[in-house]
């Protein structure tokens, strides 16, 4: 009898490459090494895009194309650069099974090509080259599933009790980012109970980096999260929380900062 491969994965939210925290990223790169994944699930939100956001030119005239175009090229060597770093340690610990969830900064890209057709090559998977890079891709809004936990980017509901409305109203058991805040909640339903987890993000909070936020106060926190799979599909999730670019896990004190 074959002997069932005991899942575990290393889930990711958003990072906002080029705006990202280094120290959270360099912990969660050192998570990988130790906890050694087969499975990695990125949120979405992967880079900030601020070259392509429609919000970009509200104010003023936006610029022709040519330089538009340059900008992009910029951050998308940037993003690149920064996934570079998360495929090197995944190949140290031969996790092959990759997941990459389109966040809605990445979808910006998607919208940048509608508007110019010709050029099909800025897509998020393609200027990421996800095919190459040997991971599954899952457009913007698409749930993906994992035994009884569901994945995607978030943005269906942002109230304050954000995860009490995707666990009542999806009725499954999901975990998702988009909102930068860490939370938790469960509902019962008649065929059991359901959880949602928010999962934080691996974004530079500094006001400087997040000047469009006016100085208003936010909960966000730096989090990552290791799943274990029973053999029921049954899972137990350790939510990672992030404290200036340290953490334990596992009784192991990891500091992102050296």
């Amino acid at each position: 009898m074959k002997k069932k491969i005991h899942r575990r994965a290393v889930v990711i939210p958003d990072i906002h490459f080029p705006l990202q925290e280094d120290a959270a990223i360099n912990v969660v790169l050192k998570a990988i090494k130790m906890v050694k994944p087969n499975i990695f699930i990125c949120l979405g939100d992967l880079g900030e895009w601020k070259s392509v956001s429609p919000f970009k030119y509200k104010r003023r005239k936006r610029p022709p194309l040519e330089y538009i175009l340059e900008d992009l090229k910029v951050e998308a060597e940037k993003v690149n650069n920064g996934l570079d770093l998360f495929d090197k340690a995944l190949k140290v610990v031969g996790c092959k099974e990759k997941h990459m969830i389109e966040g809605n900064h990445d979808f910006w890209l998607n919208s940048f090509v509608e508007e110019f057709p010709y050029l099909p090559q800025y897509k998020f998977p393609e200027i990421m080259s996800l095919k190459d890079r040997g991971y599954k891709y899952y457009p913007y809004g698409r749930l993906m599933r994992v035994g009884k936990l569901y994945f995607y980017h978030g943005g269906h509901y942002t109230t304050m009790y954000h995860t009490k409305q995707h666990a009542q109203n999806l009725g499954k058991n999901v975990m998702y980012g988009h909102t930068h805040d860490v939370q938790r909640h469960g509902i019962t339903h008649i065929d059991g109970a359901h959880h949602a987890w928010s999962l934080g993000c691996l974004k530079d909070m500094s006001k400087e980096v997040n000047e469009w936020l006016k100085g208003r106060q936010t909960n966000w926190c730096h989090a990552f999260a290791v799943i274990d799979w029973f053999d029921d599909n049954n899972f137990r999730i350790d939510v990672i929380d992030i404290y200036k670019g340290k953490t334990y896990v596992w009784g192991k004190l990891i500091d992102g900062n050296t």
